[in-house]
């Protein structure tokens, strides 16, 4: 089955009861039983939901994996997959990650006795050097939030699988529709569905897909022990907007591509990051391992001042300062003091996060509406 009927048919089938060809939301906390232990498949909806269920079997299919399993969060389903490890075990990382990653690492799991080691995962070299005896996870998104760096999965799994360490990726910048880590030999691949996933900035969600049988049985044991589950109406707009996956990334992609040459060639900007370019330092890992580029961007004023850029940050219309990205609508950030606020100053700087850094998430509007606005915010 081709990616674009994938994404309209994964996971549905229509309503036994009713016909029904949208999955219905079952709004509902508990099941009745036929006798004690015997039941329907459902017992309680912290451990299962039907509406829940779809949407874990769609999110595999779409990730050419065997399971999904989805979370309240995208930091709820990173926190699942560090809850397999034990104190004393370490973790390679990159050095550049979404900031709420960072923050749970450090301000969570480090006073449990769990040991990240952030590395620029972008040089394999540095995850081979990185291993120990007590490595049991490499942990690395690809592209990275938010200076669009790309590392080579195929590369790290090959270091994972030598070494018997399980290889996570977050998959969340470029979406199933561009990017299916599972394939390059990744075992677990985590989204916030909150962005690309979900589509319309209305929910907010994460999931994990694999193939393996066992990580599955342990990470499940994990979502319903914890209980960090999303609701059925929050499942139910997911399986919506994966409908449309296919044709949103197109746009995302296409405007994205526009929108990182026009600012290249604009007399005040200066570095454009964006992994489409043939001069960006892993455009060919990026290339090898994409379907496409995206529409995530960030770049920086030729001057520097970072009075400058909160002036651009606080003048546009169509790009709506927020936090978050992904959704139909485009959006500006600024990560020094939004998204990776939680990751020290001197630790922003030393990995090339300046303050003066705008990060744009390029919506599907029409692409001159969106020039025509960043012109008269940047002058």
């Amino acid at each position: 089955m081709k990616a674009a009927t994938k994404y309209i048919h994964a996971g549905a089938t229509p309503d036994p009861s009713t016909g029904a060809i949208m999955t219905p939301i079952f709004q509902t906390s508990t099941y009745v039983q036929e006798a004690p232990a015997v039941n329907k498949g459902f017992e309680y909806a912290r451990s299962q939901n039907p509406t829940r269920k779809a949407l874990e079997e769609a999110l595999a299919i779409i990730e050419n994996g065997k399971f999904g399993l989805s979370f309240s969060s995208g930091v709820a389903a990173t926190d699942a997959v560090i809850k397999l490890l034990q104190p004393g075990d370490e973790v390679i990382c990159g050095n550049d990650m979404y900031g709420g990653t960072y923050r749970l690492f450090s301000k969570v799991f480090e006073k449990f006795g769990i040991k990240f080691n952030y590395v620029n995962t972008t040089a394999i070299d540095n995850i081979k050097k990185a291993v120990t005896d007590k490595t049991k996870l490499i942990w690395i998104e690809t592209p990275t939030n938010p200076l669009m760096n790309v590392t080579d999965i195929e590369a790290a799994a090959s270091i994972a699988k030598s070494k018997n360490i399980l290889l996570a990726v977050d998959n969340t910048f470029a979406s199933p529709a561009l990017q299916n880590p599972l394939d390059l030999g990744a075992d677990i691949v985590m989204h916030s569905v909150t962005k690309y996933l979900g589509g319309h900035s209305d929910v907010i969600q994460g999931a994990l897909v694999m193939k393996d049988a066992e990580l599955r049985e342990k990470l499940y044991f994990i979502q319903k022990s914890c209980g960090a589950v999303p609701g059925p109406m929050d499942c139910f707009l997911v399986l919506r907007g994966i409908k449309t996956l296919g044709v949103r990334m197109k746009a995302h992609c296409e405007n994205g591509k526009i929108i990182a040459n026009w600012l290249r060639n604009h007399p005040k900007v200066g570095k454009v990051y964006w992994p489409g370019f043939e001069d960006h330092p892993n455009h060919a890992i990026a290339k090898k391992q994409m379907r496409d580029f995206g529409g995530m961007l960030s770049f920086e004023l030729r001057n520097d001042s970072v009075d400058e850029a909160k002036r651009v940050l606080s003048s546009t219309h169509l790009f709506s300062l927020a936090e978050s990205l992904g959704g139909v609508e485009s959006l500006i950030n600024h990560p020094a003091s939004m998204t990776h606020a939680s990751i020290p100053r001197e630790e922003r700087i030393k990995n090339g996060l300046s303050d003066s850094l705008i990060r744009l998430s390029v919506g599907i509007e029409d692409a001159d509406d969106l020039i025509g606005d960043l012109k008269y915010a940047i002058g």
